[in-house]
């Protein structure tokens, strides 16, 4: 299985371009799906044997989101040994997971936000610099972190305030921007310049070369130390930032489906919850009979 297994990962790298962090993750949960079924085909397992498979990880006391996230996984993996013919059969199709519970989204406030990017920036210090764009552009666009590492400069269209992100199954989208962020990267980009740095990739270390996910990760994280007190500091509250605030202020709900890259409109739903919320508190505020409301 593991063959199967390393092919599988490579055909997800190169024609799916899946990102770094998922290829990883992908892998990890396969190749504990593989020692789990040790002794046993990958052709001859069947539902029940992967019913058996969900009740030994129920039983780790794992977050349903990564039991669901290993089966997924473990789906995906057999459909592509069915398209390969090495398989027939899918025994995880039909299979009942365990149901997640209704998180609402988390997000940053836009006071916090505006704090920090309208504080002000060393323009001689190339880390802050940059650290700081990399908070306005994920904040303005709600991009992925990975879809933001893979940024190149002629991905951005500086005269129609536009930037082309390649998503999930290589799905490119437009996503725009306003004159403050544009007037960030023509900063960056001069002291790039200035530094002898400037490459195809936008974002870079002090040494010239690409940052990584991972990198950007952690930037991220530090810089929000100095944004929120939230526990949760990770890229991926800015995306959920950028959407709540879009929707907070009269968004179409199709407009940002389309903003942020979703294939469907029941992911991009999960953000209504946040709007409804934000009615509800400019509903006590302003309405004289609120008081009566719970």
């Amino acid at each position: 299985m593991k063959q199967n297994i390393d092919h599988f990962i490579n055909a997800l790298k190169y024609q799916k371009n899946f990102s770094e962090h998922t290829l990883i993750a992908y892998e990890h949960d396969l190749n504990e799906f593989s020692k789990f079924f040790e002794n046993i085909s990958v052709q001859s397992i069947q539902k029940s044997d992967m019913r058996c498979y969900i009740t030994a990880l129920t039983k780790q006391h794992l977050e349903i989101t990564s039991i669901r996230r290993k089966i997924s996984a473990i789906r995906s993996f057999f459909k592509y040994l069915i398209k390969e013919n090495i398989c027939s059969h899918n025994p995880c199709t039909g299979l009942i997971l365990p149901k997640l519970k209704k998180r609402i989204p988390e997000f940053i406030d836009v006071s916090s936000l505006d704090g920090y990017l309208n504080g002000d920036v060393d323009l001689n210090n190339f880390t802050s610099v940059r650290n700081t764009l990399i908070i306005d552009i994920l904040y303005q666009t709600g991009i992925r972190r990975n879809e933001l590492a893979q940024l190149k400069w002629s991905d951005i269209d500086m005269y129609n305030l536009n930037i082309k992100v390649l998503g999930k199954r290589n799905k490119e989208r437009m996503v725009p921007f306003s004159l403050v962020l544009k007037h960030s990267l023509e900063n960056y980009l001069q002291i790039l310049k200035e530094k002898k740095l400037f490459q195809d990739y936008v974002l870079l270390n002090e040494k010239g070369k690409k940052l990584s996910g991972y990198q950007i990760y952690y930037i991220v994280k530090k810089e929000l130390n100095k944004i929120t007190t939230q526990s949760n500091k990770y890229p991926h509250i800015l995306r959920h930032t950028f959407a709540t605030h879009l929707l907070n202020n009269g968004a179409d709900i199709n407009a940002v489906k389309e903003l942020l890259g979703h294939s469907n409109l029941k992911a991009t739903e999960i953000y209504t919850h946040n709007n409804i919320e934000h009615l509800k508190k400019i509903y006590k505020q302003a309405h004289p009979r609120s008081g009566d409301t719970q």
